[in-house]
């Protein structure tokens, strides 16, 4: 996976960020986490959502339509001011982001790694049908039984540079509208002088940061 240089160098400034990142671990469906580092002109996002929250399903995606789900879900997350709205007026770009799914053995699925998969999956179906029966049989019981079964979670990560960080007065969650499976997403922000957690919900999708100006 990818990693995010600058993510991770401003994570490490805030010691409080680790503590963060352990303690919205839990997976309850509905809610995500997002942690937001602001260090001066740079901005660093980590965000984590169930599987079943960004696509609708937490079982090991083998159907053409599932992984297609999954593939544009990961575009999606790659592109986070339309998920995660910052004010205009703070001039902030993009400059580095990455989303992968990972499943609960830590193994991960992004854009790459789904053409790998198919290649596999059809030799496998070239030399095995029998194979590729069962596991049919395998994922529709997935289906019947999804929460039963081991959990996936989207996780993202971004790194902006905003050239007037003091603008930085609120975050709008357009999040909400592009997945209709999240209810809440919990915020932690973190900056020199500390953190500040925050509970964004569906009904209220405006993060109010005037506070920690």
């Amino acid at each position: 996976m990818k990693s995010l240089a600058p993510f991770f160098v401003l994570a490490c400034t805030f010691p409080a960020f680790a503590e963060t990142s352990r303690q919205l671990d839990a997976h309850e469906h509905g809610v995500g986490a997002l942690n937001i580092a602001i260090d001066g002109n740079t901005v660093a996002m980590e965000f984590h959502a169930p599987g079943a929250d960004i696509v609708g399903f937490e079982y090991e995606a083998q159907s053409d339509a599932d992984l297609a789900a999954i593939d544009a879900a990961i575009e999606q997350l790659e592109a986070p001011l339309s998920l995660f709205a910052l004010p205009a007026d703070a001039a902030c770009s993009l400059t580095d982001a990455h989303a992968a799914l990972e499943g609960e053995e830590g193994h991960a699925h992004d854009e790459d790694g789904h053409e790998d998969h198919d290649k596999d999956e059809h030799a496998d179906h070239d030399h095995d049908h029998d194979k590729e029966h069962e596991e049919h049989e395998e994922h529709e019981e997935h289906e019947e039984h999804a929460d039963e079964d081991g959990h996936t979670e989207f996780h993202a990560e971004y790194a902006l540079n905003c050239e007037n960080p003091d603008a930085l007065t609120e975050v709008t969650f357009a999040y909400f509208e592009t997945f209709p499976n999240a209810l809440e997403v919990e915020v932690q922000v973190i900056t020199a002088s500390g953190a500040q957690s925050f509970e964004v919900e569906r009904d209220a999708p405006v993060l109010d940061l005037g506070a920690l100006n």
